[in-house]
């Protein structure tokens, strides 16, 4: 039997294999009737199965064709046969089956249907475009554009050469067997009776043969068609007439558009063919669902949807008006000239023909370079476009897409990433593209690497060039510093020459307090500025009638605090006769002078005397003061920029050259010079540069000395106990195990190796852990963790040194003076007060009591010697620590530190012989005041009433730079004073003791001096302790106490009177509240 029917096929194919099946199945039976076997029906079901399966296939087929609106439409431009006047004849409703079809009577050739069944089926399109040929070729054989067509690309459909002959009658029964198509039955009496249609569906017959029968079964006639009307009617007829090729009219173009779909035909009197009714429409559309290409979706959208159907119009009329608001459809790009909707435009615009044509151009160059395959030109818009532009004009993109109707759809096209490449040259415009990118790449590249080159080269030349001004920088640096080095080394010797005279004779000191130390030690000193400004006991040098003093303050002061200091300065003559009205004015014997480079540079932290080099105004006042007398500089810690400004004002300075200065003023270098002066100093060891060597180093200490039971870590260029931390070693494991130890064998012994060995051994494993838990920072602001410090400290290097092991310790400090030639005096002396910690002064007691004057005087002059030999000129103060041994029970005196600058101890010891008009024996640390009148001749009637002589007495004073209190700054100083004065605080001219202010700064007020003066020492820390705690009642409010150190400073005055607990007691029956505020 045939094989199984194929999608896709023809009826006609199908009626073949359901006859072969009908042959075989006769065949089968006459066989069977010779063996007289009974017929199995399965075979005659089956072929009827396979019939139905076929044309139910083939009209779903039709109905998707339908629904994809794929059906092909023909034009009628050009044809004859298509504009005759006469309707057809007959008519075919779409979507209707080959059942239903009416054939006109025609006559068909044998050789023509022998060639039509002979001739191949070929598809290009798929089976929807076969399936609308052959439906177009049987409503009309004779149309030779039909035939033509098959030779388009769009159908490749083969069909037979049907030759063009008058229809006429025939008799079904006279036609030949060899006439059948594939078919071996003959044509039987009753199958012709059945008609042409049955007999095409059974292709028994060819469908396109001309034949008629004798009696038609049915008689067809004309379907009447109607027009739309011209406002709204589409240039179907353009189109579909543009799709012809006016040359070869066998040449047809399919569209997809919306009418080819619908079936639309124009006939001569322009009537188009009615459209499907929806409801067939959905029928197809639910019977399979249709996938589209993007290309024939985007298709879809370009299509102009069909109008209602108007009343008829001439073909004339309908040509004549389609020029006013028609359109012209461009295919592919092309725009068929030949089409009426061209033709009729053309007609119209004839006087702007040239433009016109030109604009076309273009938009077929473009829409051709894009591949757009649809594109609705309205003429209208086109006639006004295109009359706005010259023949040698080019419009741009948008005025092409200004005339197009379907503008979005086609610009939609035109900005689709790579559309331009499957157009016209596209092949040819992607390479180009691709080479142009290309060469761009090389191109970028090159020139990054050419800009890098040329960014290395700028970078190498400007490296080059800031080298080569750096080092012209650090020559003509090096040159100056020379220079002013040599110049200070001439000065020098010239005012060691004349010292005798210079310092009996008329004289101006100019005192620069400025603080020089290195740059990382500076920017970690909070308020630099006030802290360079504590020692304004200078202007005291005035004592000396001979003496002049210009004082370079950092500070900007207020007229305020200028007037407390004339005033200030100006008991002199008060003092010295005892009555107040003698006050004088030296406003003309010291001057107060603040560089104008102080708010330059806010945030360099630059030193005093930096800032004065680059203040050439106050340069230039200093040297108008100085002109025509002697004068030298008194500095602070010496700096480069000393000597620099020594050079502008070309002055000696009385002091030590910086590199000496820095060299010797650090702790390690202290303890070279203390090495060198053979005095007694802790155990310990200096140049501590590595973690390794601070272990090894300490536990070496710490066998050799176990009665040791805190270590002192300081470092180097630190000043103030700010890089000083402690531990306790009795929190190691095995130090009680050591110290038993160390008790059974003799001192000798214990200090061999073996002996100590195993000691040694387990300290150096316990130090590293012990260091990370117990070391205490003095300032824990600045290093609040042993990481922090330990890295400070191998950084800048550093000494450990032992703390003396006793519990009631004595620090004092003694300055010294190293004159130009060579003299060395003791000018100042006296015991340290802690009012924050054990570590970091916070004031003196002057003079000195706690060792014996003959020892420290020997101490300090071998100092002193030592300090001369390697340079050192001017004032240096050297601390020391006393305590008694707790094994050898004496007293013992250690030098500690030295520091090569004047010291706040020698401004308030100036300070204080200028308001008491007394005189400081450093020899024998006693400091005497002469009495006024009234008071000798009280104390002479006393002493004759009493007849007893009166020792000299030994006065004192207890001062401190460092007092701070932040309620302070709510209080202005005028208010302070008068406060002070209304609780008896203040200084008796002709008693010559009391209190004395030394105020700093009117901005923050945070901070002040006080020194105290009375005729014992005792009394006199009684009277500077009601001092603190009168002022800290006065400024403080109740609820708001403030931060402040006042309450340990009285907790270390009433230490060293012994009455620790009688004294706290009193302070907090008095106040209670006020004792707990002043904890810190």
């Amino acid at each position: 039997m045939a094989g199984v029917v194929k999608p896709g096929q023809e009826p006609g194919a199908v009626l073949g294999q359901v006859q072969e099946d009908l042959h075989v199945l006769k065949v089968k039976n006459n066989n069977r009737k010779g063996n007289a076997e009974v017929m199995d029906i399965s075979d005659l079901k089956t072929a009827i199965e396979r019939t139905e399966l076929g044309l139910r296939q083939k009209h779903a087929e039709n109905c998707l064709s339908a629904t994809n609106r794929q059906v092909l439409t023909v034009s009628s431009a050009d044809n004859k046969e298509v504009r005759s006047k006469e309707p057809p004849k007959w008519g075919l409703h779409f979507g209707a089956s080959q059942k239903q079809l009416i054939l006109p009577p025609v006559r068909v050739e044998p050789g023509a249907v022998q060639a039509y069944s002979g001739s191949s089926l070929c598809v290009s399109q798929g089976p929807q475009q076969q399936v609308e040929m052959d439906l177009k070729v049987m409503l009309d054989p004779e149309i030779a554009n039909y035939k033509a067509g098959f030779k388009h690309n769009y159908c490749e459909t083969k069909l037979p050469l049907i030759t063009k002959k008058k229809s006429a009658p025939i008799n079904l029964a006279d036609w030949p067997a060899s006439q059948y198509i594939d078919s071996a039955l003959p044509l039987l009496e009753e199958d012709t009776t059945k008609g042409i249609l049955s007999l095409t569906e059974q292709r028994l017959i060819t469908s396109v043969a001309k034949k008629t029968l004798q009696i038609p079964p049915v008689v067809s006639r004309a379907a009447p068609f109607h027009e739309f009307y011209r406002q709204h009617k589409k240039s179907t007829l353009g189109e579909i007439s543009s799709r012809v090729d006016p040359e070869d009219t066998a040449t047809i173009i399919f569209p997809n558009s919306k009418e080819a779909i619908y079936g639309t035909y124009f006939s001569s009197k322009g009537t188009v063919a009615p459209l499907p009714p929806s409801s067939a429409m959905a029928s197809a559309k639910k019977s399979k669902p249709v996938r589209t290409s993007p290309a024939q979706h985007l298709e879809s959208e370009l299509q102009v949807p069909a109008q209602p159907q108007l009343p008829q119009m001439s073909p004339c009329q309908s040509l004549q008006d389609s020029c006013f608001d028609g359109h012209v459809a461009v295919y592919h790009g092309i725009i068929d000239k030949r089409a009426p909707g061209f033709l009729a435009l053309k007609q119209q615009h004839c006087s702007s023909w040239g433009s016109i044509l030109s604009f076309l151009e273009h938009t077929e160059k473009l829409l051709k370079d894009y591949a757009v395959p649809l594109a609705t030109i309205n003429c209208k818009k086109l006639a006004e476009v295109a009359s706005g532009f010259e023949l040698n004009e080019n419009p741009t993109k948008s005025d092409i897409l200004s005339v197009i109707k379907n503008q979005p759809s086609v610009e939609k096209i035109l900005n689709r990433p790579g559309q331009r490449y499957k157009g016209q040259g596209g092949i040819k415009m992607a390479a180009t593209k691709i080479q142009a990118a290309w060469r761009c790449h090389q191109a970028r590249r090159a020139s990054v690497r050419c800009r890098q080159q040329q960014w290395a080269s700028g970078v190498i030349a400007a490296s080059w060039l800031l080298h080569h001004h750096m080092a012209h920088v650090k020559k003509s640096l090096k040159e100056s510093r020379q220079r002013h080095l040599e110049n200070f080394y001439i000065r020098a010797k010239h005012l060691a020459a004349n010292w005798n005279r210079i310092r009996t004779s008329r004289r101006t000191i100019i005192h620069i307090p400025s603080l020089g130390y290195p740059q990382c030690v500076r920017e970690h000193i909070p308020d630099l500025a006030l802290q360079q400004n504590t020692q304004m006991g200078r202007l005291c040098d005035i004592l000396d009638a001979n003496v002049d003093v210009i004082y370079i303050c950092p500070l900007h002061l207020s007229e305020e605090l200028l007037r407390y200091y004339n005033k200030l300065l100006g008991l002199q003559a008060a003092v010295r006769s005892g009555n107040p009205e003698d006050m004088g004015d030296l406003q003309d014997r010291f001057k107060i002078l603040t560089p104008e480079a102080t708010n330059s540079f806010p945030q360099h932290h630059m030193c005093l005397a930096t800032q004065l080099k680059y203040s050439p105004k106050t340069i230039k006042r200093i040297k108008i003061l100085t002109q025509s007398r002697d004068a030298y500089i008194i500095g602070g810690v010496p700096h480069q920029d000393d000597l620099a400004v020594a050079d502008m004002l070309n002055v000696p300075i009385l002091g030590s050259v910086p590199e000496v200065a820095q060299l010797y003023r650090t702790k390690s270098g202290s303890k070279r010079i203390f090495a060198s002066a053979c005095v007694p100093t802790p155990p310990g060891e200096s140049d501590i540069y590595s973690h390794d060597q601070l272990i090894s180093v300490l536990s070496q200490l710490i066998i050799d000395n176990m009665e040791v039971w805190c270590w002192l870590f300081k470092v180097n260029n630190e000043a103030g106990g700010n890089g000083t931390a402690y531990c306790d070693i009795s929190y190691l494991r095995c130090y009680h195990w050591a110290q038993e130890e160390c008790q059974r064998y003799s001192p000798e012994i214990w200090s061999q190796t073996w002996a100590h060995e195993p000691a040694l051994v387990k300290i150096s494993q316990e130090l590293p852990g012990l260091l990370a838990q117990h070391v205490q920072p003095v300032n824990e602001k600045r290093f609040p963790t042993w990481e922090k410090f330990l890295q400070t400290f191998l950084s800048q290097g550093g000494v450990i040194e032992a703390f003396p092991p006793s519990k009631n310790i004595t620090n004092l400090t003694v300055d010294m003076l190293i004159e130009p030639t060579g003299e060395i005096k003791m000018v100042s002396s006296g015991d340290q007060l802690h009012a924050e910690g054990p570590l970091r002064s916070s004031g003196t007691t002057i003079p000195q009591c706690s060792v014996d004057p003959t020892v420290l005087n020997s101490l300090c002059f071998k100092i002193g010697e030592t300090c001369k030999s390697k340079g050192v000129l001017g004032y240096f103060s050297v601390d020391f620590v006393t305590f008694i041994h707790p094994r050898r029970t004496e007293q013992q005196v250690w030098a500690t530190d030295l520091d090569l600058c004047y010291s706040d101890q020698l401004a308030l010891t100036q300070l204080m012989l200028y308001v008491t008009d007394g005189n400081l024996d450093c020899r024998s640390s006693r400091f005497e005041v002469s009495l006024g009148a009234k008071k000798m001749k009280s104390q002479r009637i006393q002493q004759e009433e009493t007849k007893t002589p009166s020792p000299l007495s030994n006065w004192c004073a207890v001062a401190s730079t460092q007092l701070r209190h932040s309620s302070l700054s709510g209080t202005y100083y005028n208010v302070l004073l008068q406060m002070c004065k209304a609780r008896g605080v203040g200084f008796d001219l002709q008693e010559k003791q009391g209190t004395v202010f030394i105020l700093y700064e009117d901005q923050k007020r945070y901070r002040l001096g006080m020194i105290t003066i009375g005729e014992d020492l005792q009394g006199v820390l009684l009277t500077f302790a009601r001092n603190l705690f009168i002022i800290h009642q006065e400024i403080s409010p109740p609820n708001m106490q403030g931060e402040t150190n006042f309450k340990m400073a009285v907790q270390g005055i009433a230490a060293i009177l012994g009455t620790t607990a009688g004294n706290t007691l009193e302070w907090e029956e008095e106040q209670p509240s006020t004792a707990d505020a002043l904890e810190e």
